[in-house]
């Protein structure tokens, strides 16, 4: 699965996206970023604050709560604002 990352989620990362194969106890995003935050400091620091992320399963914004069987690209985001 191809995962991106945006604003302050890549830069405490330190990369844009990677190519991950999670275990099949990821079941939802929520796991996912749990399972994430396991990977790396950069990836702890960004994950630290879930409630603070936002999500989207092969380009359709979804809650953390979505399910991840089957997803070929899962993006994560801080909220976004516009005006």
């Amino acid at each position: 699965m191809q995962l991106l990352y945006f604003a302050w989620v890549r830069e405490r990362i330190g990369v844009g996206s990677e190519q991950v194969d999670p275990p099949q106890t990821v079941a939802t995003v929520a796991d996912l970023i749990a399972w994430l935050s396991l990977r790396s400091e950069g990836h702890a620091a960004a994950f630290a604050e879930p409630d603070r992320l936002r999500a989207a399963v092969d380009q359709a914004f979804v809650p953390l709560d979505a399910p991840v069987a089957g997803a070929r690209e899962i993006a994560i985001f801080p909220p976004v604002t516009g005006g």
